[in-house]
């Protein structure tokens, strides 16, 4: 409750000032933590009921993963939960485990992406971790406008982050948002650097150090402007 009750006036703020996705990090109101059984809620948990919750008290759409553990499953999944205004719920499981660090001994991987209209804009969602694995990207980029990463992304590893998110933007040619949590977690560094990059990759704007609400404009028109001026997806094999 702690975690929400910090979470919820920026929520209100960014909803205020305009936004119409509001995206929060991986594991928000936890961290990231390999405790599963410590951490991991039911289909439905507080964690999920808050970004609900929000999303229909502010008329906007929320976005941030949490521990879950299904009734039907051995082992939860480090899902991602996106609520509409309405209410309804979309959901993604990281496809990919942070083995490195044994994360796929406590957590199952899940098997499908999720791509979602928000408002007209194409939006895929993805879990830190998966910002290594282009092929997904690559997967989605016809029917993506935007993609989604939410991230627990360790400051010893920040120069990756600042590479992979741009990477992502050009290749794909689509627009990218990476938020990432800030301050330290069990002895582990966290620098933030969550940003908003346009198809070309330009950085359309960047977080401060420290904890902060950015917000930038995304066109699908500008998507489709960018791939009919360079036709590079066309080429892809």
């Amino acid at each position: 409750m702690e975690t929400q009750g910090h979470v919820a006036p920026m929520i209100a703020a960014a909803a205020a000032d305009g936004a119409r996705l509001v995206v929060l990090t991986e594991m928000y109101a936890s961290g990231f933590s390999m405790a599963a059984e410590r951490i991991a809620e039911p289909v439905g948990g507080r964690s999920t009921q808050f970004l609900v919750d929000q999303a229909q008290q502010h008329g906007v759409w929320i976005a941030g993963s949490v521990a879950v553990q299904p009734d039907d499953e051995d082992k939860p999944f480090n899902r991602l939960v996106l609520a509409a205004p309405d209410g309804a719920t979309h959901m993604y499981d990281k496809i990919h485990p942070f083995s490195y660090s044994g994360e796929h001994e406590h957590f199952g991987a899940g098997d499908r992406s999720l791509t979602v209209d928000v408002e007209g804009v194409r939006t895929s969602f993805f879990v830190c971790y998966d910002l290594r694995f282009a092929d997904e990207f690559w997967a989605r980029a016809l029917d993506t406008d935007l993609y989604v990463v939410v991230a627990n992304w360790p400051q010893s590893r920040r120069s990756h982050w600042q590479a992979l998110l741009p990477a992502r933007a050009i290749e794909n040619q689509a627009y990218v948002v990476g938020v990432n949590r800030v301050g330290d977690g069990n002895g582990t560094p966290y620098a933030g650097d969550s940003v908003i990059i346009d198809p070309l990759g330009e950085t359309l704007a960047v977080a401060a150090p420290g904890e902060h609400v950015i917000a930038a404009e995304i066109d699908p028109a500008r998507v489709q402007e960018v791939r009919k001026r360079y036709p590079f997806l066309q080429d892809r094999r």
